[in-house]
């Protein structure tokens, strides 16, 4: 890959993992109001998506052929990308301490390094070994697991599911396009995952309740919609649509390592939006995974893996013509 296209990537993630880490801070008040986690998701999923929907139709430009002969990556996005790997979380958080539990969904990258290395039966180069071990120490810094909770089977096996579905994300995100723009697989993604979790939440398989007064927000009032608004813009619309595209240049992997920015960066809006303290072993543990990013980084590859199998199609249909 160009070192032009690779540095365009990783600038295009680093927005992904920002926006992304906007949603916590920005969605808490609407949770002490009174709203559940899967309805707050959900309305933010949906919004999204709408918001999305006429820059992908516009992206699209009359080719539905494409999203339907996307079909299965759309519902991977939306089942598992999208709903599954959400009410893991929240049912995880709901045993243990979320701390934990983020900590163990977002040893993501690790999974996905860890599956290389078993498909490819050939051990991962020692600069990304390197760089996940950094990578983990940081992010165990900036997270701070832990809590008094007791261990408990079912949140550990929840938030181990949740993890594997983040990995599933980065891996359907990363795919070779076959010219389905990564704005429309966000969009068609996020509208099904949100009418999936609408319905798994109106069933009554988890708790599903809204309210509608107002919510403290930026030290004042402000109705309960705007700060849904604003997830659903910033840490949804935006968020999806440039992780996605930061996934097709980069890879699974690498996305997956800048997407630990997340943590770091829903740490810093919970200081500078909630004023809750950041401490100096979580800035520490910051520069640890930017320094495991930058490990990770450094592997010399020409290509995404996951654009390689495309790659030999395409030069195989190149070579069948010219015979």
């Amino acid at each position: 890959m160009p070192r032009s296209q690779t540095s365009l990537g990783l600038v295009i993630a680093v927005i992904a993992a920002a926006t992304f880490g906007s949603s916590g801070a920005l969605i808490k008040p609407v949770l002490e109001a009174g709203w559940s986690p899967a309805a707050a998701v959900t309305v933010r999923a949906l919004v999204g998506g709408i918001v999305l929907a006429p820059v992908a139709i516009v992206a699209l430009r009359g080719r539905w052929s494409t999203l339907w002969r996307s079909r299965g990556r759309v519902l991977a996005m939306a089942l598992i990308g999208v709903a599954a790997t959400q009410l893991l979380y929240f049912a995880a958080i709901q045993r243990i301490p979320v701390g934990t539990a983020v900590l163990i969904e977002y040893m993501a990258p690790l999974l996905l390094v860890a599956f290389a290395w078993a498909s490819t039966r050939r051990m991962p180069k020692a600069v990304v070994l390197i760089g996940s071990v950094v990578a983990l120490v940081g992010l165990v810094l900036v997270v701070s697991p832990g809590g008094s909770a007791s261990f408990d089977v079912l949140g550990l096996t929840f938030a181990l599911a949740a993890m594997i579905g983040c990995a599933v994300y980065y891996v359907v995100a990363a795919q070779p396009s076959d010219g389905l723009p990564p704005v429309a697989l966000a969009a068609a993604g996020l509208v099904v995952g949100g009418i999936v979790l609408g319905a798994v939440g109106l069933t009554g398989l988890v708790p599903f309740t809204a309210t509608f007064g107002e919510v403290a927000m930026f030290g004042g009032l402000a109705p309960w919609w705007m700060p849904l608004l604003i997830v659903g813009i910033v840490s949804t619309a935006i968020a999806y649509a440039t992780g996605i595209t930061a996934s097709e240049m980069l890879g699974s992997r690498l996305a997956s390592f800048v997407g630990l920015l997340e943590v770091v960066a829903a740490t810093f809006y919970a200081w500078l939006l909630l004023g809750e303290r950041l401490t100096i072993p979580q800035m520490l543990g910051g520069a640890l995974i930017l320094v495991g990013i930058g490990f990770v980084r450094s592997e010399k590859t020409d290509a995404p893996a996951e654009a390689v199998p495309e790659r030999r199609r395409v030069v195989a249909r190149r070579v069948r013509l010219l015979k």
